[in-house]
């Protein structure tokens, strides 16, 4: 039955949509970008919505490929690798995650030093995974409920990875607990470039009201940095990277570009 549901989602949304969409006189698809819609500050996509293009499924992969560039051109995407921790380590300093970063070192694989405390080459692939699922959980503010149910473990264990973290990341912990008792006194956060999100619900009596924007209230300047940064990057490329290529697209932290076939290597250096 879920298989029936996942494979009737696909077709409606995008076999039997896509097709009714394209355009009369330039045979492409065009989407309609709002830029005042997601509180995160990301452009979003709409009629249809070409970020979200499914890629997990082998169904999926094959819808994908239906998405080719004109005769004599590339697609090229480039993103930003691991914005969002990298805005996480900026703005809380937190040594351990600075030091990753500026060595190069793979940052899942450092949160998994910290957590199950071994080397390096302990660090098994399971140990990666589990911590990359805590890294991106503490951005989003996931507790122990839904990061236990993510990982599939109990709930006991799933609190004391995150409370490992913590005790690890000692500057995270404190930029987290600073920025949420800035947003209880103010009322609103603001990202690295001063956009500014309102908190109404920061000092709610309803606790789940409360719980999402104390969530909302840690995150934004966290995603809403790298959603600016992904503007400034935009901007940016105003310019064509190369003769005769364009942007055609954003997807969350990425830019896809069109570039003729004999410029992608110019273009690849260009993007970097």
């Amino acid at each position: 039955v879920l298989e029936h549901r996942a494979v009737a989602k696909l077709k409606s949304t995008y076999v039997d949509a896509l097709p009714k969409l394209i355009h009369d006189d330039t045979g492409r698809i065009h989407t309609r970008w709002e830029q005042a819609v997601t509180a995160t500050g990301r452009l979003s996509s709409k009629d249809p919505n070409l970020q979200n293009i499914p890629i997990r499924s082998e169904h999926g992969k094959k819808i994908r490929e239906a998405f080719t560039a004109p005769p004599g051109m590339l697609i090229l995407s480039a993103d930003y690798s691991q914005i969002e921790l990298r805005v996480l380590a900026h703005l809380s300093q937190d040594p351990k995650l600075v030091e990753a970063f500026n060595s190069g070192q793979d940052v899942h694989v450092r949160t998994a030093m910290e957590i199950f405390e071994v080397a390096e080459d302990q660090v098994t692939s399971e140990m990666r995974s589990q911590s990359k699922t805590v890294n991106f959980g503490v951005i989003y503010g996931m507790g122990s409920v839904a990061l236990a149910k993510r990982l599939g473990i109990t709930r006991k264990e799933a609190k004391s990875f995150i409370d490992a973290y913590f005790a690890r990341y000692e500057g995270v912990r404190n930029f987290m607990t600073d920025t949420l008792d800035q947003a209880r006194a103010d009322g609103v956060v603001h990202t690295m470039l001063g956009r500014q999100r309102l908190l109404r619900d920061i000092d709610s009596k309803h606790h789940g009201k409360r719980a999402y924007a104390e969530r909302i209230a840690q995150n934004t300047p966290i995603q809403g940095s790298a959603a600016d940064l992904l503007k400034l990057a935009m901007l940016a490329f105003n310019e064509p990277v190369v003769e005769g290529s364009r942007m055609v697209l954003t997807v969350h932290d990425e830019l896809v570009f069109e570039v003729p076939a004999d410029h992608i290597e110019s273009a690849t250096a260009q993007t970097k």
